[in-house]
């Protein structure tokens, strides 16, 4: 047992210490957002990983590297976060109304990325109408427009 114990001893040295995360600020608080909601119908598929790489993409005019690097900082911060509360509050004080509204609309795009309705999803979407303090004239604008993007890249 000793050489296993041995073993054991040096694989754990050997384990970098995760890099700490980061503040989150207005753009990490999307991403983690974006991860949470592909992540609440407990399927997390890459239709919606690629979805979430190209929003951030767009978003933030990085490239698909910088975006999945990004992407992996906001699933680390999705796990370690507090409620999703707090990241809306982060948009909400630090991004005007259009921009929020352009931001449900992304949230929307990564719940319709897998093909599938799930009540979960849309559950957790009204609560981040409210939380960003959107109406629900914001919502429906913000459905409409992922469903008609999304059926746009279903064309092609």
């Amino acid at each position: 047992m000793p050489i296993v114990k041995s073993i054991l001893d040096k694989l754990l040295r050997q384990t970098p210490a995760p890099a700490p995360l980061p503040e989150p600020d207005a753009e990490l608080a999307l991403g983690a957002l974006l991860v949470r909601v592909a992540m609440s119908d407990r399927a997390y598929d890459a239709k919606e990983i690629g979805e979430i790489d190209h929003i951030l993409s767009l978003s933030f005019g990085i490239g698909p590297i910088e975006a999945a690097k990004m992407r992996a900082t906001c699933e680390r911060l999705e796990k370690a976060a507090p409620g999703t509360g707090a990241f809306a509050k982060l948009i909400r004080t630090g991004v005007d109304h259009a921009q929020r509204v352009d931001m449900l609309s992304a949230l929307w795009m990564v719940a319709l990325a897998d093909g599938e309705k799930d009540s979960e999803e849309e559950k957790l979407l009204r609560q981040l109408q409210n939380a960003l303090g959107l109406s629900d004239i914001d919502y429906k604008t913000a459905r409409e427009r992922a469903q008609v993007a999304h059926e746009g890249e279903d064309d092609t």
